[in-house]
């Protein structure tokens, strides 16, 4: 897992990451040398995020995916990352299977779904997210 993000990384000089983030630069948990655990994943929120939200569309029905996040989490799977759907859809069993239809229609492998953060989470990517500054509660905005 190490290796792999290291791997990738260097392969793409972080360009992927860049255009989907804000501060980038500073971001140190984005750094592969700060990585000391195995197991590691990366969350994608779905809603929002990977696929395009609609108040309008049935709770049954997923929007359209968003190209640049599906082209994001496919490079992370090919570069050997983990990679989880992060959806509040989770908590309904019924959700499942139309979401790994999704996932099978746009072209991803069948990943893990979950609605729970544990301590392998490395990063959580989310529409809904305000970065926090790790031990300092300073609100990290775009400028």
């Amino acid at each position: 897992m190490i290796n792999s993000i290291t791997k990738y990384l260097k392969k793409t000089k972080g360009e992927n990451l860049k255009k989907h983030s804000i501060n980038f630069e500073e971001n140190k948990s984005l750094d592969p040398k700060n990585i000391s655990q195995i197991g590691l994943w990366t969350g994608v929120d779905l809603d929002g995020t990977l696929a395009c939200y609609d108040r309008m569309l049935p709770y049954n029905k997923i929007g359209e995916p968003v190209p640049s996040m599906l082209a994001l989490v496919k490079d992370l799977i090919n570069n050997g990352i983990r990679v989880k759907i992060f959806t509040a859809r989770a908590q309904d069993p019924e959700q499942r299977p139309i979401i790994l239809k999704w996932l099978r229609d746009n072209g991803l492998p069948e990943l893990e779904i979950t609605n729970i953060k544990d301590y392998n989470m490395q990063w959580l990517l989310d529409d809904r997210c305000i970065q926090v500054e790790r031990n300092t509660g300073r609100l990290i905005f775009k400028d």
